[in-house]
This record gives structure tokens, sequence and C-alpha cells, in this order.
């Protein structure tokens, strides 16, 4: 039991969409010490701005949750920086806190590390078994390094840090971007947005047949700080909650729930990506005792809520 109350800890990305529920989260565990660097301030990509960051916050622990990220589009239009932005500051990061003396080292990667085949349920044993799909394989594999490197730190120095694969999230506060959001606010802002202007239809990507799993956000951050307390090896844990839905009932329920009366148009030029994602969750609630709560209907109504109240 890693005792966090008493820590100083850095949270990359902290105040970003899943960082902020982190932060939340710790500080309801009673955490005072919570530090979270601003890109603008600290550039993680680089060497000098992992150290200077270090050296102005002297962390015990890091939760690296900071990302280069996007959906599908995002992705196929920025392979290289995806790969290189986010190598860079997971391996930089992990090697500079074991110099520096962090205490324990939280790797937060993504579920794009899964080969494109994987078998549903996706087990942990299946992380090496192929190729990611190739739309998001720069980025899965960059964050898949961190797992590695993990696992390396561990046997030669003896670094305590542990990696963890979260499923798809969403929940409010989440990215409605249109250039870089991922498939839920997606569907939300089309679907609010043609309520709003009485449009006819509104344009869905891919062919709606793959699948995906969703885990709420606030669900998500409670794993993470459930492992950063309790969890001691290097071992890859999904965090998920256990469900697949395809893209056309995803759609369908989205449209229904947000009162668009149009007509969904699926443009099959664009990429499905994955073609089924769904986790296996046994090691979470064995491991830390991690189980999502979060009803599916009950978190995108209050992340349909909340795009309407703030958009």
């Amino acid at each position: 039991m890693f005792n966090i109350t008493q820590k100083r800890i850095a949270v990359t990305g902290g105040s970003g969409f899943l960082g902020s529920y982190v932060v939340e989260k710790l500080k309801l565990k009673g955490c005072s010490q919570i530090f979270v660097p601003r890109s603008s301030e600290y550039d993680l990509t680089k060497q000098n701005g992992i150290l200077s960051m270090l050296g102005a916050f002297r962390p015990d622990m890091i939760i690296h949750l900071a990302a280069v990220v996007g959906g599908i589009g995002a992705n196929r239009e920025n392979p290289g920086k995806f790969f290189y932005d986010n190598i860079m500051m997971g391996t930089q990061l992990m090697e500079e806190s074991r110099l520096t003396g962090v205490e324990k080292f939280v790797a937060v990667g993504t579920i794009c590390a899964y080969p494109k085949f994987t078998p549903v349920p996706f087990k942990e044993e299946d992380l090496w078994n192929g190729y990611p799909e190739e739309t998001n394989a720069p980025y899965g594999l960059a964050k898949k390094m961190m797992l590695v490197q993990s696992q390396a730190y561990r046997e030669q120095y003896g670094f305590n840090s542990v990696y963890l694969l979260p499923v798809n999230l969403y929940g409010p506060g989440d990215n409605f971007d249109p250039g870089s959001s991922h498939v839920i606010p997606a569907i939300i802002k089309k679907c609010v947005d043609a309520v709003r202007g009485n449009e006819k239809f509104i344009t869905a990507w891919g062919t709606g047949k793959a699948t995906r799993e969703f885990l709420y956000a606030e669900d998500c951050a409670e794993a993470i700080v459930s492992a950063a307390e309790i969890y001691e090896k290097s071992e890859p844990v999904n965090i998920g909650a256990g469900f697949e839905i395809s893209m056309k009932e995803l759609t369908e329920l989205i449209v229904g729930m947000t009162g668009f009366r149009g007509e969904i148009r699926w443009d099959s030029s664009k990429p499905d990506g994955q073609p089924r994602r769904c986790l296996d969750t046994t090691r979470a609630e064995k491991e830390f005792g991690f189980k999502a709560k979060t009803d599916f209907r009950e978190g995108l109504k209050k992340t349909i809520e909340w795009y309407k109240e703030n958009f």
C-alpha cells in the first residue's frame, strides 16, 4: 500500500479531461500536495522541460496522463507527431523520474496498443499478438513502449512503475473539438447542433459495424487512484466497463437521447478503425478492487447535458 496522502504527486495532463477527474479524486482521498505541470511552462517532450518540472515540483509520485491524442481523423493526419511526442514524453519522463528518485510512476497507456484483430474480450496477455490497427498504430505503439520500459526498469533497477490500459473515455468536460474529438463527443455535437440548426441529416463515419467499449471518465479516475495506492506490479492492467456497443447502436442511442429526428448518413469511405473493442477487466478487480459503476445511459445523459450547457 502506497500512502498517497503523504506524498507529493505530479499529475501530467492534470488540467485535461481525464486529469481533472484524477486530481479531484486525489483531493477527495486527502492528498494536499498535488502539482499539475502546464504545457505552456514545461514542454515534456524535451528533456530540459522534464528536468525543470521535476526540479520545481520534487514529486514522490508521477501519474503520467499527458498525451498528444485525437480521434481517427487526427491520428491519420498526424502519425509522426503522435508517435514522436508521446514516445519522447513517456520514455524521458520515466528515465528522469528514476534518476531523480521518484518513488512510484503510474503510466497510463491506451487501448490503441492492442493488436487490430484481438479476440474479444481483450486480455492483457494478447497485447503482443499482432500489430495495432493502422490508423492509430503510431500513437498506440508509442504509449505501449512505457510498458516495455516499466517492466525493464522494475527488473534492472527495482523502479516502482505500473502500466494501465484505459478503454475509450467519455463524460462531462470531454473534448468536443470536431478536429480532434473522439466518437461520443463528436456524435453528441453533431446531433445537438443539428437539432439547434433544424438540419435534416447528420453524417457518421464508417459503416456502423465496428464496436467499442466506453468508460465514464470519473470511473477511470477512480481506477487510476486505486492503482496508485494499491498496485505494485509491472503487468499491464485493463481499465474498462466490460461491455461493447456497435457504432450504429451508439449513434442511434445518442440520436434518440438528443431528440434529433433527421437521417443518419453513413460515410463508408471513412475508416471504421479497429473492428471490435471490449476489455476483460478481471485483473483490475482482482488486483485493486476496481469495477466500473456508472450506467452507460446515465453517463451519456450527463455528457449531453454538459455539452448543451457549455456550448
